[in-house]
């Protein structure tokens, strides 16, 4: 790939997704673009830059697809999901307990295995029987992920390697080669397509926010934007998850219950406001 065409990606990418591309990265983006190519009757990658270049918004749409990252899967980093389970939830139920109003969003959801598998904590608690309103937003980047998630269904190996079978088995039913999401699981959760460059106007109130190992891919300054429109979408006592290996910026403090759990700082408060 000619330098020139991969900077012109690099561009791109950036603007439409936030992917931060470096030289170093050129033979994996000829790998993950392949498909595209042969998918747009392309002769090789500089054929696709040329016609990029025009503008063609599916192709554009197309690329950004393929170079995002989607890998999810069902409690994933089980580890912060027995921090929710013992430490985060009980503190957050304690302090709602006059409103019973819990808002959770899962930025980059992929195809939901986080969402429901955050539902499946929240069911486990029954909670809507005790009369607690309970929201679950699930957005992503990929149209064919948010598909998925609405969908409910996911292949049998997406969910023998899960960390927490026993307690998937609950909450899914098996049909055919697949297994689906139990109806009550999916009501509870609401998927919507959304570029976290984009405005974060439509969001507020929330109590929770899963946004794990996204921002890594991300350069400095977008990351610290992302961050920083994040907490105003929080309330002063909302938790925020990245990744175990992820650090928050300045709006945000070391909750104390594990790696890359954090709350929202007062300070973020008054800037908001």
């Amino acid at each position: 790939m000619a330098p020139d065409d991969f900077q012109f990606l690099a561009r791109l990418l950036r603007r439409r997704s936030g992917l931060a591309l470096s030289m170093d990265k050129i033979a994996l983006t000829k790998g993950r673009l392949a498909p595209v190519v042969r998918r747009f009757g392309f002769k090789d990658v500089a054929d696709l830059v040329t016609d990029l270049r025009h503008g063609r918004e599916s192709l554009a749409d197309a690329v950004t697809q393929a170079m995002t990252f989607h890998e999810s899967g069902f409690f994933r980093e089980p580890a912060q999901f027995t921090r929710l389970r013992a430490h985060v939830l009980p503190r957050l139920l304690a302090a709602r307990a006059r409103e019973k109003t819990l808002r959770v969003w899962s930025a980059a959801t992929a195809a939901g295995q986080e969402a429901y598998s955050i539902a499946m904590i929240l069911s486990d608690l029954r909670l809507v029987q005790a009369g607690w309103r309970l929201e679950i937003i699930a957005t992503d980047i990929s149209a064919d992920g948010i598909y998925r998630g609405e969908s409910g269904r996911y292949a049998a190996h997406e969910i023998e390697r899960a960390p927490e079978l026993e307690a998937l088995s609950q909450h899914l039913r098996r049909d055919g080669t697949e297994w689906v999401v139990a109806e009550s699981l999916r009501r509870m959760v609401r998927f919507r397509r959304f570029n976290l460059l984009d405005s974060f106007g439509w969001l507020d109130d929330v109590d929770l926010v899963f946004c794990r190992n996204v921002l890594m891919y991300f350069d400095l300054a977008l990351r610290a934007d992302v961050l920083e429109r994040m907490a105003e979408t929080i309330v002063p006592d909302g938790v925020l998850f990245l990744g175990e290996n992820e650090e928050a910026s300045r709006t945000f403090q070391a909750s104390g219950d594990g790696p890359g759990i954090y709350l929202r700082k007062r300070a973020a408060l008054s800037r908001a406001v």
